[in-house]
Formats: structure tokens, C-alpha cells, sequence
């Protein structure tokens, strides 16, 4: 799959010199960090994208957007108004976690309208299928895990998140170490249930070649997935989660190995203080592949306005290196997100990556900043507005409340600091 991008039939080049426009880099830095794991571009061969990215070292840090139904809301209508939301506010990626009723169905239907990456986890399909079936979690076939990841590939799918660093090791030690919160996510406590119940090792760990074949195969991306991610700031970096990132450090190099792009999932709730310790972690361990953060969450007490407590964990996570940011919803915690929680969530997330993208000299990051401040000292409203990352909200802020004098705002009005700038600092005005 790297070297399929990096060959010269005219799709990949042409992917490749869209890619380097738009992050200001040429085509031989991106093809060198490709190369070396550093960087990954998602697209399924079947599929061709519209708004293809690059993920990684030296470009502008993406955001996911996770949508899907749950059993308790199968409406996947809602689903596909999500996604167009997704995508209109900025999301680099989407994510269908999709658990209710017909998966495939709504999996069809949001590929078909899906402009940028489209990602899923086939783990939960698998689960749905076997409940279908008549049969617990604990005795899911493995055979069907990898029949549904190959037919989710076959569909066009660009990349999967693969729970495979949750093996008995990392869960032995979890339970001799004890948690406050033992296993948050959904496709790692899954695993760990089928595991303990048929006393087996993770399938997705033990036949993770066959994931790999059916990855190479259609041209998918693996994610990483962080089952033992901590769910409790008083759980991270702890024994289970470091097992389970030295396991995917490892997976790391046999998916390179067969040609294979891959990226790192990363935890999670992390305190401030711990956030750029996981990031370097994972860089040095997982020998510089892409990093994908939930988050991290910074505080386990913020529920309806997780999208900051994420924000704020997600900002010092992209100047520390990571790559790629999975966003919260103000509704994490406490249900299904609706439209509005999406917008909020992508508008958050993409705060923090152009923050981080400021402070670790993206290209070009900030000069969209100096340009807004110059538009804002010139009082340029619709240059301002225009610059800004939700250009709707704040020109209907600005049109909500007319001021007397009409540049300026009514936060100030006649005291306006940057007017009194232009009358005190201007060629005519006095020099101390």
C-alpha cells in the first residue's frame, strides 16, 4: 500500500500533488515521510475521495468526527445529517460506530455521500452479527471478524480501528494492578470479554497477519485501537495501557513490513500534566507512526462540555507531535450526539489542532492569525469574519448588536482601542 502511493501511476501522483498544495510541502517531503511510516494518506482503491488527507509528521494536524446509531437511536437519517455537518464545519475524517440496526445499510448510505476518509470499527459489526444470530458476545466466531472486515474493505471503508494491543498480558495486568474504571472502550471490553470467557488470546492480535492481508489488499488504513486506554484521569499511564501501546508498537512494525499504512490510537482521560509524557511515549515506542487522540480528556468532571475538557488536552497533544484528533461532543457521557453536538465538537477540535499546529510551526498556521489581526486592525469586519473558523456564528454575532459607529463593535464603541491606535499612532498623530 506505501509503495502503491508512492508509485507513479497517475492516481497516487495525483492524490499526492493535491495533498502537498494544500500543506505547502512538496511531493518529494511527503513521499520521503511515507515512506518511513511517518505519514499515512487514507483511501480505499475501490473509492476514490474527493478531500483525500495526509496524516503525520510536518502536516497540519486532522480531526475526526466519530457519528453513528446506537440500539436506543437507529435513525440513521440523523446520521447522515450529522455527517454533512461534520464535513461542512471542517471534520478531516468520519467515523461510523454504528451499533444498532442495519449496520451495512447505514454504512452504504454514508460512504455514498462521504467526501474525506471514511472509518470504521469492524469489531462492533461483528458483535451485532453474532447477537443476531441468536449468540452472546462470548461466542463470537472469529472466522467473522474477519469476514466482516473484509467485507467492510471490499465496500470502500479507508480505514478500521483494530483493538489488537488488548491481549491477555495487558489485561492480566490490569487486573492485578486495578483500575478505577477498568476498560472504557467499547471494542477493547468486547475483546476482553470473548478472551476470559474461551480462555484465548485476542483473534485480532493472533491472526493479525490475515488483518493485514485484507488491509494490503484494498488499500486500507489500520488504526491502532486503544482498548486499554484509561477512562479515569486516576487510570492513565498506567501499567495495562503502557502493555498495550508496546504490543502496538510492535503491530506497527509488522504492518510496515507488509507494506501496510498504520496509525496509534492514544488514550483518553489524561491529566494536563501527563499529556505530552503519552504523546512521546508513543512516538518512541511506536517508531514515529502517526498519532490518533480521543481527546485526551483532561478531567473526568466537565460532562456537557466535554468538546473543551477535549479541546484543551487536544491542543497541548498536537504541540507535543500528535497527529490527529478524534473529537468530544458537549453530549460525551450522556448520549448519542445530536447535529448540533457534532458542529460544537468538530469547531472545538479544530481549535486545538490549529492551536497545536501555531505552536509546532506548521506552515502557514500562523498566518492565517496575522492576516485576521491585520484585517482586524484595519477593522476589516468581512475580512475578519471571513478568516475565522466558524465564519456563520460570528457574523451573526457582529450583525446581532449594530454600534453607533459603525467599524467598530459594541464592546467598546467610541473607547474602540484600535480606532484611538489610528488617531494616536498614525503619520499624523504625535510621537512620544
Amino acid at each position: 500500500m506505501i509503495q502503491e502511493l508512492l508509485s507513479k501511476d497517475g492516481t497516487s501522483q495525483l492524490i499526492l500533488s493535491k495533498i502537498a498544495e494544500l500543506e505547502g510541502a512538496s511531493i518529494a517531503e511527503l513521499a520521503k515521510t511515507i515512506s518511513e511510516g511517518k505519514t499515512v494518506i487514507p483511501y480505499n482503491s475501490t473509492r476514490r475521495l474527493s478531500k483525500p488527507c495526509g496524516i503525520g509528521e510536518g502536516l497540519r494536524t486532522k480531526i475526526n468526527a466519530n457519528i453513528g446509531t446506537s440500539s436506543d437511536e437507529p435513525d440513521f437519517t440523523k446520521e447522515i445529517a450529522k455527517l454533512d455537518v461534520a464535513i461542512e464545519y471542517g471534520a478531516d475524517a468520519v467515523m461510523d460506530l454504528s451499533t444498532g440496526p442495519n449496520i451495512k445499510k447505514i454504512r452504504e448510505e454514508l460512504l455514498a455521500r462521504c467526501r474525506v476518509p471514511f472509518g470504521t470499527v469492524p469489531i462492533y459489526e461483528a458483535c451485532a452479527e453474532t447477537f443476531k444470530r441468536g449468540r452472546s458476545v462470548t461466542e463470537m466466531e472469529e472466522d467473522l471478524i474477519l469476514d466482516v472486515i473484509e467485507a467492510q474493505a471490499s465496500e470502500g471503508v479507508d480505514f478500521f480501528t483494530i483493538h489488537a494491543g488488548v491481549t491477555l498480558k495487558a489485561v492480566e495486568i490490569m487486573q492485578r494492578e486495578g483500575r478505577l474504571l477498568d476498560i472504557v472502550s467499547r471494542g477493547g471490553a468486547i475483546l476482553a470479554r470473548w478472551m476470559l470467557a474461551n480462555r484465548k488470546e485476542n483473534p485480532l492480535y493472533s491472526r493479525f497477519n490475515e488483518v493485514l492481508d485484507i488491509a494490503k489488499k484494498f488499500n486500507v488504513t489500520i488504526s491502532l485501537g486503544d482498548g486499554m486506554r484509561p477512562g479515569s484521569i486516576a487510570d492513565a499511564t498506567d501499567g495495562a495501557q503502557i502493555q498495550e501501546l508496546i504490543t502496538l508498537g510492535e503491530l506497527v512494525l509488522e504492518a510496515r513490513k507488509k507494506d501496510v499504512q498504520v496509525i496509534v490510537e492514544g488514550p483518553g482521560h489524561v491529566p494536563l500534566n501527563e499529556v505530552k509524557l503519552n504523546v512521546q511515549l508513543e512516538k518512541s515506542i511506536c517508531h514515529g507512526a502517526p498519532f490518533y487522540v480521543l481527546g485526551p480528556l483532561v478531567t473526568d468532571i466537565a460532562a456537557g462540555y466535554d468538546h473543551i475538557s477535549g479541546a484543551i488536552g487536544g491542543a497541548i497533544a498536537a504541540a507535543a507531535g500528535a497527529d490527529f484528533l478524534c473529537y468530544l461532543t458537549p453530549s460525551e457521557h450522556l448520549r448519542l450526539p445530536d447535529v448540533n453536538d457534532v458542529k460544537e465538537g468538530v469547531i472545538a477540535s479544530r481549535i486545538a489542532a490549529h492551536a497545536g499546529d501555531i505552536a509546532k510551526g506548521i506552515r502557514g498556521a500562523v498566518e492565517r492569525d496575522k492576516e485576521l489581526s491585520r484585517a482586524r486592525r484595519r477593522r476589516d469586519w468581512a475580512k475578519q469574519i471571513k478568516l475565522c473558523i466558524d465564519p456563520k456564528k460570528a457574523k451573526e454575532y457582529r450583525e446581532s448588536a449594530s454600534p453607533n459607529i459603525k467599524d467598530v463593535c459594541t464592546m467598546c464603541s467610541e473607547y474602540c482601542s484600535i480606532m484611538m491606535n489610528d488617531e494616536c499612532f498614525s503619520k499624523k498623530g504625535g510621537k512620544v
